[in-house]
């Protein structure tokens, strides 16, 4: 971070993301579930803060969702000249946490995908999790959540769910706060 904001406060960065149980997250840039209940929790939990997320990440959201409505996007390119409307782009995680610090904002959510997760947990800027543990494997998977220390995380169960109409697989919904 830039000299100037060195006194100012980061703010809290919280990580949101659905696995599988081999920490499967994507596959051909897409979800490979359809789980209503983590999707209404995902919305709410995020509505009101900024998101922060890779380019890929965001080009897989649906174009009737883009930008995501009651949050800031924040969209993590290496190509410079990609905008999109109502988005803030930058080019580095780093940028992005700025920006969020320009702003005021005391938490921000890191919403994927695979290597801007990877980002945030190498430099150690997580503080918080909040992880979805989709109870089934997905061998077609091509993007995975990055291994972590469960010792360094105190773990909060938030919610479990059992495979319904609306939710296609059993799931549970886990809250991590960094200990370490």
């Amino acid at each position: 971070m830039s000299e100037s904001n060195e006194t100012e406060k980061r703010p809290r960065v919280a990580i949101i993301a659905a696995m599988g149980r081999n920490r499967e997250i994507g596959s051909n840039n897409d979800l490979m579930w359809h789980l209503r209940t983590d999707m209404l929790f995902f919305r709410d939990t995020t509505m009101g803060f900024f998101v922060i997320m890779g380019r890929k990440n965001f080009d897989s959201i649906p174009a009737k969702y883009k930008p995501l409505h009651g949050r800031v996007n924040v969209i993590i390119s290496r190509n410079p000249d990609f905008a999109f409307e109502e988005c803030y782009t930058c080019s580095s995680l780093d940028e992005a946490i700025e920006v969020a610090i320009s702003n005021g904002e005391e938490k921000v959510f890191v919403i994927g995908g695979g290597q801007i997760y990877e980002m945030a947990m190498q430099a150690g800027l997580v503080d918080e999790m909040y992880l979805t543990h989709v109870e089934a494997d997905f061998p077609q998977a091509d993007v995975f959540f990055p291994g972590f220390n469960q010792l360094e995380w105190q773990r909060e169960s938030i919610m479990k769910v059992q495979a319904d109409i609306q939710n296609e697989f059993d799931f549970e919904i886990v809250h991590y706060t960094r200990t370490k």
